[in-house]
């Protein structure tokens, strides 16, 4: 299977390209500076350098010509203004989602946020962001040509990551390792029955490969 990651320098992206490359899996990241391939190529991954916020939806679906897979891990960063919530958790986003239905890439995951919604109210930056990213997944939503799997994980730690998880609908808040993020992502690629869903993941006490087989097809 051939994944291609946008955001691929994340630390979410790094993770996952480890974890899919161990698997047998050919892997993208998409990069904006050239400097951050090694990090990438040590992961296993190809960079792709490419920057979303500048790129055309034809430039995008080029890079994603032939992939089966393609998972949106890209953010503006807790350093940004309300401008590149818009551009990069938003907009970069939906630019993402068009080009997979261009390049005909089904299956498309989204790394999301738990509180993400179009309607939240605030002018607070993380308001902004919660927004922004709500809106994102309401458009990928609508996609039928997509078979999306929106992933809202709570709060991200660089603990360890323990392969026990919550993943439900609806789990409340949380903290969840990054770790683990990743190796929901790498399982739910593998579970196309998890299309259509949008889920919560924080810690819990059920292993990955069952809290993901558990909601499939639901």
């Amino acid at each position: 299977m051939r994944t291609v990651i946008a955001g691929g320098h994340g630390q979410i992206a790094l993770r996952l390209e480890r974890l899919l490359a161990a698997r047998g899996h050919e892997v993208a990241g998409l990069i904006r500076r050239e400097e951050q391939g090694d990090d990438l190529r040590d992961a296993g991954a190809e960079p792709v350098l490419l920057d979303l916020e500048s790129a055309s939806v034809e430039e995008v679906a080029a890079h994603l010509q032939g992939a089966d897979a393609a998972v949106f891990a890209a953010g503006a960063g807790p350093g940004s203004g309300a401008d590149r919530k818009d551009t990069v958790d938003k907009a970069a986003a939906v630019l993402f989602a068009d080009a997979a239905v261009r390049a005909g890439v089904r299956r498309f995951v989204v790394v999301s946020s738990m509180g993400a919604d179009p309607r939240h109210e605030g002018d607070e930056i993380f308001d902004v962001y919660l927004r922004a990213k709500g809106e994102a997944d309401a458009h990928v939503s609508t996609l039928d040509a997509l078979d999306w799997t929106i992933l809202r994980p709570g709060a991200l730690t660089n603990d360890a990551g323990t392969g026990l998880v919550r993943l439900e609908a609806h789990t409340g808040r949380g903290p969840i390792p990054r770790d683990d993020v990743a190796a929901v992502l790498a399982e739910l690629l593998e579970t196309p029955a998890t299309a259509g869903l949008t889920l919560e993941l924080i810690g819990g006490s059920t292993p990955v490969s069952v809290a993901v087989k558990s909601v499939a097809g639901n």
